[in-house]
This record gives C-alpha cells, sequence and structure tokens, in this order.
C-alpha cells in the first residue's frame, strides 16, 4: 500500500477515502466532497484542486470543477489528442523533467533515454499541440500554469 492509499492524514491533509454508497454519513475528514456536495445537484460533479509549489518556487493553485451530466453527454473522442500526448513514457519524463526545471532542449536532450534531438523535437510538439507544453522561448519550455495542477492530477488518478 502506497502512502497515498494508507488511510488517515498524509502531510496534514485528510487522506481519500471512497463515500458509502447504502447512505450512510459520509465522514467529516472528505471535506472537500461534503463542500462541493453541498453546491450541486443532478448527476453530481468532480472536483480536482491542488496547491502546488515547484524547484525553484514557482507555485500553483487550481480549482476546477465539472458537473457529471456534462461529461456524461460530451463527446470523449475530443480529448483523445490532449490524452494520447501522455500515452508515452518519454512523454511522460519530458513534463515531470520541465516541472522539476529541466525547461532548454540542450538540457532536456541530456537526459538519458530522449534518443536524439529530432526525436525529442518530435515529442515536444506533441506536447504542445496537446496544450501539456508551451514555448518559453529560445528553445524553453514551460508546462502552462493552468496545466500544471491538472497534470498531476492525472498522474495520481493513474497510480493503482
Amino acid at each position: 500500500m502506497s502512502a497515498l492509499e494508507t488511510p488517515g492524514r498524509m502531510n496534514g491533509l485528510p487522506a481519500a477515502q471512497p463515500a458509502e454508497s447504502d447512505g450512510a454519513t459520509v465522514p467529516t475528514r472528505l471535506w472537500a466532497l461534503e463542500e462541493l456536495k453541498s453546491r450541486i445537484s443532478g448527476g453530481g460533479a468532480v472536483l480536482f484542486t491542488g496547491s502546488v509549489t515547484l524547484p525553484g518556487e514557482a507555485k500553483y493553485e487550481w480549482q476546477q470543477g465539472v458537473e457529471v451530466d456534462g461529461l456524461l453527454d460530451m463527446d470523449w473522442s475530443v480529448a483523445s489528442d490532449v490524452l494520447g500526448a501522455l500515452g508515452h513514457p518519454v512523454r511522460l519524463v519530458v513534463l515531470r523533467e520541465v516541472l522539476r526545471g529541466v525547461q532548454t532542449v540542450a538540457d532536456l536532450g541530456a537526459v538519458e533515454g530522449f534518443g536524439t534531438s529530432g526525436q525529442l523535437y518530435h515529442h515536444l510538439r506533441l506536447l504542445v499541440a496537446a496544450g501539456w507544453l508551451r514555448s518559453a522561448g529560445r528553445s524553453r519550455y514551460e508546462v502552462p500554469p493552468a496545466r500544471v495542477v491538472p497534470l498531476l492530477v492525472v498522474l495520481a488518478a493513474a497510480q493503482r
């Protein structure tokens, strides 16, 4: 069992716990869920939020809520390019390294396993096209601020 799956508190925050499906009272440790439920009606909603400080002291705070009815009614195929860009191990490592502060193509090229510069530029182009990266000028890349927390949420959701 990983630290994220361990019941109780982690880093001062309540650990994620599933809600009871039999109508039982949800424990107060699900404070974000309780607040979300107080604000919605209908089929429910999904909320993700985060407060992140990355190397170099860059700080990001983000909150996004989406109603479930809208998610179920939308054309999910429009998300395939955005999600597909995350479907390659090299692109995930590129994103991790950029979040860690490695921003230039030269520095990214020095990371083992990225292959040739042509291969690296191929992965960078796909990540930029999907909106996970943006050019910061002079062969530098960054994760757009509005994508930092969503990216980390996707990675957290992918944990087993």
